[in-house]
């Protein structure tokens, strides 16, 4: 009985700090750059537009940032390649035959909190590249683009999932 019990506490004691460490692992950096694009409304039509628009910049920005090594390149390299970017869009949007408006603002911007897959974002001010589609009251898509966290899927474009050994032999006999 003290065996099964000194094994138990063992392995929950090992699952919490591989969960902390994994959590920590997770959390955006200071210096961090992240994009968001806000859709007119939520409409299907303003939603697929935003997904469009997102899935064409990931690329190309994957593309202009993956020799990048510090934030101050990223930076440049974003900032000399704004007009590009704003063209990038204006395609998808005349492809789509999609007529309203959008702003693209790179700096201080606006983000609200956000929990995703248990993690918890902070809302407040981070450089990004912002941008708003129409009138911007639609749910947002949003990832980091320096360290190169969403952009990475860009390239591989594949879904994994990851799964804890400890936690599913826990789960099980617990």
């Amino acid at each position: 009985m003290k065996k099964t019990l000194l094994t138990v506490l063992f392995i929950s004691i090992f699952y919490i700090a591989i969960s902390n460490i994994m959590v920590k692992s997770l959390e955006i950096p200071d210096e961090a750059i992240r994009i968001r694009v806000v859709p007119n409304s939520n409409s299907s039509e303003d939603q697929s537009i935003k997904n469009k628009v997102k899935d064409e910049l990931q690329i190309k920005i994957y593309k202009m940032l993956k020799e990048t090594k510090n934030i101050d390149e990223a930076e440049t390299i974003i900032e000399n390649n704004l007009e590009t970017i704003k063209s990038d869009i204006n395609k998808v949007l005349k492809k789509e035959e999609y007529n309203r408006h959008f702003d693209l603002n790179y700096g201080l911007n606006y983000f609200p909190k956000k929990e995703y897959k248990g993690i918890v974002y902070k809302e407040g001010y981070y450089k990004s590249l912002l941008v708003t589609l129409g009138e911007g009251k639609g749910d947002n898509w949003w990832c980091v683009l320096f360290p190169p966290l969403c952009l990475i899927e860009a390239e591989e474009n594949t879904d994994i999932e990851y799964k804890s050994l400890v936690k599913e032999l826990i789960d099980r006999y617990l």
